[in-house]
């Protein structure tokens, strides 16, 4: 009979970063909302979905940005997940849930908070940053997006990102974000990018990082 072999044991400690925990908050006209909560910090991001995400769809970003030391919530909006309310259909006040979202991270001690929202997401951003307390939404960052309601009413510092050929049925989006953006307070930047890729698509293609670096630089610098 061979000789048996032992093998060493190895322990490997591993660092989660940006580890996950699944809460839920309820907003101002009655809806429940869903919500992964990654890292720490006094500073946090509310990743607000397009119409065909979800919370889960933000996971690699909400690590990085949570590995730069930011408090993440990605919300489901109303309809979408374990997420429910009044009028969940596509004139749904989904700018409540970024609001409630915005507001249970004031709660919890975040000193600034910013928004990223792609497409429909970034509509909803933008209206609950028209429709916030002064200072509430520091600053938005719209992915293939801008509000629904007149820009010129934002009470936040706003990044506009959209691919140039972006489109859908209607025609190209960027001369209707275009638009919002001329309107839109100071301070604010807009970045077109090549290619057709809309909102959180960019993601996967070869735009990814610069994405992620332009988010990250617009909500870190002071």
């Amino acid at each position: 009979m061979p000789a048996l072999r032992v093998l060493p044991l190895v322990i490997v400690l591993t660092k989660v970063v940006g580890a996950q925990q699944t809460i839920s908050f309820s907003t101002q006209d009655g809806g429940h909302i869903c919500a992964d909560l990654y890292g720490k910090g006094a500073r946090a991001v509310v990743l607000a979905h397009g119409g065909r995400f979800n919370k889960e769809s933000w996971r690699n970003q909400a690590r990085t940005l949570a590995s730069a030391g930011f408090r993440i919530l990605a919300i489901d909006f109303r309809g979408f997940g374990c997420s429910s309310g009044p009028r969940q259909a596509d004139d749904a006040p989904f700018e409540n849930d970024v609001l409630a979202a915005v507001r249970y991270l004031r709660k919890h001690g975040v000193k600034t908070v910013s928004v990223v929202g792609g497409s429909f997401g970034g509509g909803a951003a933008g209206d609950a940053s028209i429709k916030s307390v002064q200072g509430e939404i520091d600053r938005i960052v719209f992915l293939g997006a801008a509000p629904n309601l007149s820009a010129e009413k934002l009470k936040s510092r706003a990044l506009f990102i959209v691919a140039r050929d972006d489109g859908n049925g209607a025609g190209p989006r960027l001369p209707g974000i275009r638009a919002q953006y001329d309107k839109a307070p100071q301070p604010k930047e807009l970045i077109v990018l090549d290619g057709s890729a809309h909102a959180q698509f960019l993601f996967q293609t070869d735009q990814s990082d610069r994405v992620m670096r332009e988010i990250l630089r617009f909500i870190s610098v002071p």
